[in-house]
């Protein structure tokens, strides 16, 4: 298996601070999409990172490869919807997880 570490870019810095409804209901997905993949043991956390320059959401993936990791990110709910969001994939070689 291979870590790669997922970052969803939102619509503007100052989300999720001034979330409009329809974006609340995006986020709802997304919750429940990542938390699937938990549950699936592919994804070792995922959250939200509240980065006074602007907040952002990352995931650790745990998955056989890149093309797996990218089909994974493009699936995301938030993504799909073409409400403003981006993401970012990056391997993690040489990782240590804690048993």
């Amino acid at each position: 298996m291979a870590h790669f570490l997922y970052k969803l870019i939102p619509p503007r810095p100052t989300f999720p601070g001034d979330m409009t409804e329809e974006e609340g209901a995006i986020m709802e997905d997304h919750f429940g999409y990542w938390a699937g993949l938990i549950a699936e043991r592919r994804v070792v956390v995922y959250g939200p990172v509240m980065d006074p320059n602007g907040s952002y959401g990352i995931a650790v993936l745990d998955v056989e490869d890149d093309a797996e990791a990218r089909r994974i990110a493009e699936a995301d709910p938030a993504i799909g919807v073409e409400a403003g969001f981006g993401f970012e994939v990056h391997p993690m070689p040489d990782t240590i997880v804690r048993t």
